[in-house]
């Protein structure tokens, strides 16, 4: 039987904006099918959205209406990866299976314990079963490493590739596993600065990768972003991503070394600089500077936080650094951890305001 909720209609281009925005404010019934027709989506919430969610919805979505409407319920949820392994795997290594694993477009990446290699193929499988939406399983075969932060890959199960097209907040961005770093689980970060960034603003992408910063800020705001980055191969995807999302007026890629960029290119053209390298950001806080316009301008700057190291000592060591570059911190508008990325550490952001000396 269809069962009747109130819902958002909007525009199919807005649809990972509206589905976002509704889950983070608790509103989209995620037990309800959405609704399809030719250009637009019907999202069924729990409830009427009172006052102050109406608003945050219309602020980043101003044409969308909210109605009623039928809905047909999900069937049953699918059974777990433990369950589907209980006749395959040793229950003592059931418990030890990943609680976690990315998903990146149609790919399934996970850790594999050393105890759990010899079931590999076999978890590989099942994962194919439990998540539908997947056709290719990727174990980690070791850490990221290099300049052009890469990863080595076992293939384990379904098609034997590492390319894909991942969707995120409207925009679609090509990867390559293999050969240029991405991170899904960075999504709302990507979100949250670009929700930031004002029309007219000119921003430095020191380090952009594919592009998920800049193609998302460029989809969004009238701005000019330069997109730079070391690795040719990330900048060829990053090239296509500027161009599938039509963007091409707005986000320009550069291959280059981020310092060599910034004093000279680049040099006091930002109004932001965003620094998404965690493991040596710091070594770059002189070129985001030199980016920055005379008057100052803010940073976005990711790095990791290993205990016993604290935000506040990486706030210290920022500080440190753009003093020695010529600048100071006017203020620290957000410092905080936004995910755990091994035991006792952290990836943390700083979004500092830089001003003149």
């Amino acid at each position: 039987m269809p069962k009747t909720a109130v819902c958002i209609k909007i525009l199919k281009k807005q649809g990972q904006t509206a589905l976002s925005l509704s889950s983070k404010l608790g509103l989209f019934d995620k037990s309800l099918e959405i609704q399809h027709d030719q250009g637009s989506l019907c999202i069924p919430l729990f409830r009427q959205p009172i006052k102050a969610e109406l608003e945050k919805l219309l602020k980043e979505i101003p044409n969308l209406q909210v109605s009623q409407a039928d809905f047909i319920e999900k069937s049953v949820v699918h059974e777990s990866l433990a369950q589907v392994l209980e006749n395959n795997v040793p229950p003592d290594k059931i418990a030890i299976l990943p609680q976690a694993l990315d998903v990146i477009g149609d790919i399934a990446i996970l850790e594999i314990p050393t105890p759990l290699l010899p079931y590999d193929k076999t978890i590989g499988e099942a994962i194919l079963k439990v998540h539908k939406n997947v056709k290719t399983v990727l174990a980690k075969a070791g850490a990221i490493n290099g300049i052009f932060r890469t990863r080595e890959y076992n293939y384990i199960a379904g098609e034997n590739k590492t390319q894909t097209i991942h969707k995120e907040f409207g925009c679609q961005y090509y990867v390559d596993m293999a050969r240029a770093y991405f991170s899904p689980r960075l999504s709302h970060e990507h979100e949250r600065v670009a929700s930031l960034v004002q029309s007219g603003e000119t921003v430095v992408d020191l380090f952009a990768g594919v592009g998920p910063f800049s193609v998302l800020i460029g989809k969004r705001k009238l701005v000019k972003v330069y997109a730079v980055d070391l690795n040719p191969d990330a900048v060829e995807l990053l090239k296509l991503n500027v161009r599938i999302n039509k963007v091409e007026n707005h986000v320009f890629p550069i291959l280059a070394n981020a310092r060599e960029i910034a004093s000279s290119k680049l040099k006091r053209v930002a109004d932001r600089v965003i620094m998404n390298l965690p493991e040596t950001a710091i070594d770059f806080v002189d070129a985001a500077c030199q980016a920055l316009k005379l008057e100052g301008g803010m940073i976005h700057f990711y790095a990791f936080v290993r205990a016993p190291k604290t935000v506040e000592d990486l706030e210290n060591e920022f500080s440190k650094a753009v003093q020695t570059a010529g600048k100071r911190i006017e203020t620290f508008l957000v410092a905080r951890s936004i995910r755990e990325t091994a035991p006792y550490e952290s990836q943390i952001v700083l979004d500092a305001k830089i001003a003149m000396q």
